[in-house]
């Protein structure tokens, strides 16, 4: 049998966009002479929908968008996931269609909600497994987490005589998750002796990266053929000979594509032209400019750097090559007499007390002022450049280096951030060297260095990741062999800037545990360890 898997890119909401897509995916498999077509889960709505599954009337947009694709079934099976109604219960649903006709409709059984998963909220379970016979074989039908669970529903096709099983997926990217997929995968393959074909979903939904990286495994646990990552594509095999067997990205590549997916996707799906970087002559701003970019395309990226009386003459320079190498204009706007002005309205009103943090966070909010006035009048997007251990521990400006739209560097510890720059001057080198071994500085006061206020990186970030990402406790990092002291410090701010962090932009998600959906403390929480 010819199939093919269709990792398409939809988006959420846009039921006739993705209609379309769905459509031209049909007649490309067609004229390939496909007999059974594979979308990926609520490719109809698009994954998550969250709340809008509770408006009626996108619901039945939804189901309106599913009789539309089954005028055009006529030939072949297709196997598509949509939102299902019975009454007043809403499904997770998979429609198993022939030659115009729905032959089987599988609600999905096992429901995720956890991390950023919320399915409970809108989906009841399943009661019942699907097997379907199509052309001579059984297929047993299944969606995402049906086939993670130990005990799924595909022990029960099996036993009814599927000899080949269909799982379709809105499977959300983190580092490294494409190789605990494939290895799942080839376990259920041979624990079930059979077929698996595993379509998984692409592209960037507000913070939620879809990597895609369909794949297909024989009864052996063979992998047959896959799909790029990152990539729209339609994977066509034959079961017995397979088809092209694609090589996973390695880390760091994997890490950047991810990137630059999460931005050209944010800003194109809500209908951004343009965006604007702050250039600092810092790192995490030179990494942020880079990906823009990469991701759209130089003449859609704008750059402002915005020196104070604090900023150094090799951070106008750094910053200024940076821009002449990445082939993006530069404009410079010193915020000198804007703060100067500011210090002389609160002169009378802060009499007798000294300079703090209060004229630090002036700087970077004046800063935040202008480019949200370059945001409005031309319509560019703001691109925030705070990385994760920055936001973790609170060391940033609300309404000030927060101001934006998207932070591409979100997740991103710092120590990633050295990486991630190194690795794509491997590729062509346009950050300014002396970007990278510049000790990174805020440079809102004479001589200040971030360690100043944190531990040096190499240090913070284990810790941040031991803490936010795997959830130990003070002393089992503190076992983990850091200074107790350090950790206690650590923990501290991070658990005294939730405020922040609940009023920061999104930012795409490359860690099992980012700020955002998989995150849910409350702001007003008197808990502590220490």
């Amino acid at each position: 049998m010819k199939i093919a898997l269709a990792q398409i890119n939809p988006t959420v909401g846009d039921i006739k966009g993705n209609v379309r897509k769905i459509l031209e995916q049909l007649a490309k498999a067609k004229s390939l002479g496909v007999e059974l077509l594979v979308f990926p889960e609520l490719v109809i709505t698009g994954y998550p929908p969250e709340d809008l599954v509770l408006k009626p009337q996108f619901v039945n947009d939804n189901l309106l968008g599913l009789k539309e694709i089954i005028k055009h079934c006529a030939g072949l099976a297709v196997y598509l996931g949509f939102v299902n109604r019975k009454g007043k219960i809403l499904y997770n649903a998979g429609a198993f269609v022939v030659d115009r006709k729905i032959k089987e409709i599988y609600h999905k059984m096992h429901l995720p909600n956890y991390a950023v998963f919320d399915e409970k909220r809108y989906f009841a379970e399943g009661k019942k497994v699907s097997v379907v016979n199509y052309q001579g074989i059984k297929i047993g039908l299944g969606i995402c987490e049906d086939i993670w669970v130990e005990r799924g529903p595909y022990l029960d096709e099996v036993r009814k005589g599927a000899k080949l099983l269909l799982n379709i997926n809105a499977s959300p990217y983190y580092r490294g998750r494409i190789f605990e997929r494939e290895k799942m995968l080839k376990g259920r393959a041979r624990q079930t002796k059979a077929y698996i074909a595993y379509v998984n979903m692409v592209g960037g939904q507000d913070e939620l990266i879809f990597d895609g990286g369909s794949m297909v495994f024989n009864p052996q646990g063979k992998l047959m053929a896959s799909a790029k990552q990152f990539q729209e594509e339609l994977l066509v095999f034959d079961l017995k000979r397979g088809g092209a067997v694609n090589a996973w990205l390695d880390e760091l590549s994997e890490i950047y594509q991810a990137l630059l997916l999460g931005v050209k996707d944010y800003v194109e799906k809500n209908n951004f032209k343009e965006v604007v970087v702050g250039v600092s002559g810092g790192i995490d701003s030179a990494l942020t400019l880079t990906i823009a970019a990469d991701a759209l395309g130089k003449e859609r990226v704008h750059a402002l750097f915005m020196p104070s009386a604090y900023s150094s003459e090799q951070s106008f320079e750094d910053a200024k090559k940076l821009c002449e190498n990445l082939g993006i204009d530069l404009r410079v706007i010193s915020i000198n007499e804007l703060f100067s002005f500011c210090l002389s309205l609160l002169k009378p009103h802060f009499e007798g007390k000294p300079p703090d943090i209060t004229e630090e966070n002036l700087q970077a909010r004046l800063r935040g002022l202008l480019l949200m006035a370059f945001s409005n009048k031309f319509g560019w997007l703001v691109l925030t450049t705070g990385n994760k251990s920055e936001t973790s521990t609170g060391y940033c400006t609300l309404y000030g280096d927060m101001a934006g739209g998207f932070n591409v560097l979100k997740d991103v510890p710092k120590t990633l951030v050295y990486r991630l720059a190194n690795w794509r001057n491997q590729k062509n080198p346009v950050i300014p060297e002396s970007i990278i071994k510049r000790p990174p500085t805020a440079e809102l006061k004479p001589d200040q260095k971030d360690q100043d206020t944190l531990p040096p990186y190499e240090i913070l970030d284990p810790i941040m990741k031991a803490y936010v990402e795997e959830n130990k406790s003070v002393k089992q990092i503190t076992a983990l062999g850091f200074d107790a002291e350090v950790v206690k410090k650590v923990v501290a701010m991070i658990d005294s800037s939730e405020y922040k962090r609940r009023q920061a932009p999104p930012g795409p998600r490359i860690s099992p545990r980012a700020f955002g959906k998989d995150w849910r403390l409350p702001i007003t929480n008197r808990y502590r360890e220490i």
